[in-house]
């Protein structure tokens, strides 16, 4: 598996080559996925070993562990051993600017939404006929 180490400098080539786009799919299905989006959540706060990990899922070790693998790959997060532990922690930071971009896109678009259905009578039927 080949590791990629984001350059957040990097303006992106238009046309993207295939072999980019390859690289840009496979870290977006790395983050594309519930319990990894927990997990890095977890890891906002910091370093944590992965029974640490496991309580904030509330998944079990084996889960976890492929989970953080899969992120681990995408060189999203980062390890280190201490004696029989092993801890992880977000080496790339620009998956939260990610997220935060979709979270902001989710907004405005729930806004828009609450805002069609107050239009509309609450969304019960009762708008305009």
């Amino acid at each position: 598996m080949v590791r990629y180490i984001p350059n957040n400098t990097m303006s992106l080539p238009h046309p993207i080559p295939d072999d980019l786009i390859e690289l840009i799919a496979y870290r977006l299905r790395a983050i594309a996925e519930p319990m990894r989006i927990k997990l890095l959540d977890r890891l906002r706060d910091g370093e944590a070993c992965v029974g640490e990990l496991v309580v904030a899922a509330g998944a079990s070790q084996q889960n976890v562990s492929k989970h953080l693998r899969v992120l681990l790959d995408a060189g999203i997060v980062g390890k280190r051993k201490d004696g029989n532990r092993t801890y992880y922690r977000i080496v790339d930071q620009g998956v939260f600017s990610l997220c935060e971009k979709v979270c902001g896109t989710l907004q405005r678009q729930f806004a828009e939404l609450g805002s069609l259905l107050e239009e509309t009578g609450n969304g019960r039927g009762g708008g305009r006929r």
